[in-house]
Order: C-alpha cells, then sequence, then structure tokens
C-alpha cells in the first residue's frame, strides 16, 4: 500500500486537515477539510474555558470535561472516515502530525481559569487533545510538530531543498484551489515532515 500522511492545525471548534502523499519534489494532495469538533448546538461549547470562567470549580470541570467528551468523538468520527477512504483507495496513514503552539504544559484549572492568556492556551490544547485522541484510538503515530520550529526542523530534514520544497506546497494552491492559506501549507509541510520520517520539532 501507498503511505500517506495527515496534517491537522487545529482552531477553536474546529481543524483544518490535510492528507498528503508523494515525495519533497512532487507533493500530492489526497484529501482536505475542515473538521468541526464542537457541538455547535452547546453554549460554550467552542471555547470552553472561556465559557468556564466564574462558574464553581465543579461546573467548570463538568463543563470542561463534557465539551471534551464530544470534541473527542467528533475528532474520532472525521479522522476515522478519512482513514477508511484511504484504505479503499490502497494508502495506508503513515502517521499523522499536529501542529503545536508553545508545547508548554498547564498548570491546575483554577490557576487556568485566573488567567486570560491561559485561557487561550488551555483552548488550543483542548482541541489538538482531541485530535491526538482520535488518532491514538485508530492506532496511528501522532507526532506534536511545534510550528514555530517548522523551518528549522525542515532544514534539518529537506537540507538546502527546504526552501524549495516550502515554494512547491505555496504552489499548489493553484491546482487544489482554494482555501489554500496558512493553515493548509503548514499542515502539509507537517505531513511531509511525517513521510520524510523527520521529527526534529517534536515538542
Amino acid at each position: 500500500m501507498k503511505r500517506a500522511a495527515i496534517g491537522i492545525r487545529a482552531h477553536s471548534g474546529w481543524g483544518a486537515l490535510v492528507v498528503v502523499t508523494g515525495s519533497p519534489a512532487k507533493v500530492e494532495v489526497i484529501d482536505r477539510r475542515r473538521i468541526v469538533i464542537a457541538d455547535p448546538a452547546r453554549e460554550g461549547a467552542k471555547q470552553p474555558y472561556h465559557f468556564a470562567q466564574g462558574q464553581s470549580l465543579q461546573e467548570a470541570e463538568r463543563h470542561i470535561a463534557e465539551c471534551a467528551a464530544v470534541s473527542e468523538r467528533l475528532a474520532f468520527e472525521s479522522l476515522a472516515a478519512i482513514v477508511g477512504e484511504l484504505k479503499r483507495y490502497k494508502y495506508v496513514a503513515a502517521g499523522c502530525a499536529i501542529l503545536l503552539a508553545s508545547g508548554r504544559s498547564l498548570p491546575s484549572l483554577p490557576q487556568i481559569l485566573a488567567s486570560h492568556s491561559l485561557i487561550h492556551t488551555a483552548e488550543g490544547e483542548f482541541f489538538r487533545r482531541a485530535f491526538w485522541k482520535a488518532g491514538e484510538r485508530l492506532r496511528i503515530e501522532v507526532t506534536g510538530m511545534r510550528e514555530r520550529d517548522l523551518d528549522e526542523s525542515g532544514a534539518a530534514v529537506f537540507g538546502s531543498r527546504a526552501r524549495e520544497v516550502r515554494q512547491e506546497i505555496a504552489s499548489l494552491g493553484a491546482t487544489v484551489g482554494p482555501p489554500w492559506t496558512a493553515d493548509q501549507k503548514c499542515a502539509t509541510f507537517a505531513a511531509l515532515l511525517i513521510l520524510a520520517g523527520g521529527k526534529s520539532c517534536l515538542a
């Protein structure tokens, strides 16, 4: 079976996902989607920590846990569908790259809810974690890659061709069509690093 890799850049309540195969010189985008992993009918699902601010600790824990259960289920269902389609076309998911922010560990929930900046950080981790758990449930090797380190990692893996790889990815927008923003470009680059076996920007 041919190898393909998944790249995900998460946002509040959704993620930009790209599936690629091929080589740095000839990148092929097999699939790309906007995957919603927050219940649109539930108040506070897109920003669970913001919503929990001001609640009692017990209420906050319950809300975040319930949102997490739904987000993890939605992420799993979406990734499972993609993996199923890959198998039908004789591809195997060689790995999944999830783009990270700083990668720093978070303090306790009361400390998070007392800090606006930590709330934003926690929500970013919340949705990345949903995708991460989904990948693990599907027995896909998941790699976290710090976005700020992608250029350094690309140089380590692709050498002097790293810039050309970036340009090749940018040019894909002309053939695959919109949207082809930083979301898709970064996810594609991270997925290519998986295919090349590079993990030098691992968090």
